[in-house]
């Protein structure tokens, strides 16, 4: 028989919560999340066309914000990691010209946090820049007034890593701090495996539990992690937001990039990929990341949500 992971990392004295897990990956985190801190709008890491997807829907927010004659903006990246999100749409809303910008960052990983402090710290000294990066859990209720922000991130299976039985209360926080838009990106049911704070290479075993929610995580490199984690459905991830937010978008990122594009790492040739092959794999996502057969296979879920208005 099998030998538990978990029991392992309980018996071993191994990494078994989320903040720990996130905190001993340090700066190789950011690597494989983000790549290089340096160069924002690359969007090279390893879920590139994820990123470049919501990338392009936080753009399109901001400008739509500033169209209305703006000059104000609140944002709120609830489980900001190092901080490169939020990073991004400081710098975007700088260049838009909003000229008093307030926003915060939060973690339960005090490793990512205060990496996400020190690539930030060019930002905060930016007139008008009000720029704060926190240790705090979403499950806690947040500091931020009432419809106090214009847009709020959760992005990246923040809420993968929350109890279930707790979903409900936290979309209701999310919502009363919120005037403006929502934007989520959680693993959905059908997603390929993930080692969270690695690739899936660096893994010599996994092991998910569904019933549990629960993954338990060996690497090839001795290190050993428990880490709570939930598969979403789309209806599911509806269910949670929509009866305080209209549902703008909801829709699969990563259903065929993932899965075809080719690996440098298998065959060396694909480093000088055809263009045109990307460009179809592009348009297939276009065509089909609304059908729920094929969003129930993609690697992320993508929710935006404006939050309604009071009768």
């Amino acid at each position: 028989m099998v030998q538990s992971l978990f029991k392992l990392a309980k018996d071993d004295g191994d990494t078994e919560d989320t903040a720990a897990a996130y905190d001993q990956a340090a700066d190789g985190y950011l690597a494989y999340a983000d790549g290089d801190p340096h160069r924002l709008f690359a969007f090279e890491g390893h879920h590139a066309y994820a990123d470049r997807h919501v990338w392009s829907e936080l753009d399109t927010k901001l400008r739509d914000l500033r169209a209305t004659g703006a000059t104000s903006i609140s944002i709120l990246d609830a489980g900001c990691g190092p901080g490169t999100w939020l990073r991004r749409l400081v710098t975007r809303a700088n260049l838009l010209g909003f000229t008093r910008i307030t926003a915060r960052g939060f973690d339960v990983a005090q490793v990512q946090v205060r990496a996400a402090r020190r690539n930030a710290s060019d930002l905060a000294r930016l007139a008008g820049v009000n720029l704060s990066l926190d240790v705090a859990d979403l499950e806690e209720r947040l500091p931020e007034a009432d419809g106090a922000v214009d847009i709020t991130l959760c992005l990246y299976s923040v809420l993968s890593h929350l109890p279930v039985a707790n979903l409900p209360r936290v979309a209701a926080e999310i919502a009363r701090v919120t005037k403006g838009h929502f934007v989520t990106t959680v693993r959905s049911t059908g997603s390929p495996p993930t080692a969270f704070v690695n690739s899936i290479e660096a893994a010599r075993r996994f092991e998910m539990d569904h019933d549990l929610d629960r993954c338990e995580i060996e690497f090839h490199d001795g290190r050993r992690m428990a880490l709570r984690f939930h598969l979403f459905t789309a209806d599911e991830l509806r269910r949670c937001f929509a009866e305080r937010f209209e549902i703008e978008d909801l829709c699969g990122l990563d259903i065929f990039h993932g899965r075809f594009s080719p690996d440098a790492r298998w065959h060396p040739a694909a480093v000088g990929v055809d263009p045109r092959f990307s460009n179809l794999l592009a348009q297939l996502e276009a065509r089909w990341m609304h059908n729920p057969s094929f969003m129930a296979r993609a690697t992320h879920l993508m929710l935006v949500g404006r939050r309604r208005q009071a009768d």
